[in-house]
């Protein structure tokens, strides 16, 4: 018998093919994700493999609709396994001028959307006495980026709160983790990326920036292969803390553990291309 695994923000990318790998080795998936178009494709190809499914749309701000779906899986399931927190939206942007309330959704959504979802079925893992909370965090979650401020800040928040809550957590036989993606090869990025106004200090920078980063995920790993690492983090019986699904997250967190700070600041702005260049 298959595992009962929820996942948030599963209509797209990673999630999306993570669902579609786990319904056809025979798990149950029930998740949400904001986009209504995507939840119903979705639901069309999870038909006929060996999982059930229950999947609706919901937006993971909507805190009642949130528990109301966490009472819809129960009723039909009695019980679920794992649950993956994958909603998450990008930040791009010089601190100096990105717009604070926008960061605030940001937050709202990355943080706040982990937080509710792992909330609403803790106390349902706590009474069986097993179970697994798995985060979607990233490379700077622990390194951070330049131009990402927000976003990275988002995600240190993300691997202190999973961590803190493994102290909590772990003596009523429920496992965290974390999984750390650097690059994958979707339009994550390109939505969020935009070239600061023409008068900007910081506009030649960003703009290698991007390129570089554009360059990056061209060999990125695809949503399918890095889905096959999360799923291998879901089906673990004790996974690890931190989980990377590429090289250049596990390289960049090797650097960061080991290096002095100046080195490490050396090679980010090397590989990112975001050097200040001298005056000529």
């Amino acid at each position: 018998m298959g595992d009962i695994i929820v996942i948030t923000g599963l209509a797209q990318g990673m999630g999306r093919e993570v669902a579609k790998m786990l319904a056809q080795a025979g798990d149950t998936v029930a998740g949400f994700d904001v986009d209504d178009e995507s939840v119903g494709t979705l639901r069309k190809e999870l038909e006929g493999t060996a999982g059930d499914h229950f999947l609706t749309t919901l937006d993971i701000t909507d805190r009642p609709g949130i528990l109301k779906f966490r009472d819809q899986v129960l009723e039909k399931y009695g019980n679920v396994d794992t649950v993956l927190s994958n909603v998450g939206i990008g930040f791009f942007g010089p601190f100096e001028e990105i717009s604070l309330e926008a960061a605030l959704k940001c937050l709202e959504i990355n943080v706040i959307g982990a937080a509710a979802i792992f909330q609403a079925f803790i106390p349902s893992l706590r009474a069986r006495g097993h179970g697994k909370l798995i985060a979607m965090s990233s490379l700077v979650g622990q390194v951070p980026f330049p131009f990402e401020s927000i976003y990275a800040a988002s995600k240190f928040a993300i691997e202190g709160m999973v961590q803190s809550m493994r102290y909590e957590l772990e003596p009523f036989g429920i496992r965290l983790g974390i999984i750390e993606p650097a690059q994958v090869s979707t339009d994550f990025a390109a939505k969020i990326h935009k070239i600061p106004p023409q008068g900007s200090p910081y506009r030649e920078r960003a703009q290698r920036f991007i390129t570089r980063d554009e360059e990056l995920i061209k060999t990125a790993p695809t949503p399918i292969q890095a889905a096959k690492r999360i799923v291998g983090v879901l089906k673990c019986e004790k996974p690890k803390m931190h989980n990377q699904v590429d090289f250049m997250s596990t390289f960049f967190l090797v650097l960061n553990r080991f290096l002095p700070r100046f080195l490490r600041d050396m090679i980010l702005l090397n590989h990112m291309d975001i050097k200040v260049k001298k005056q000529a």
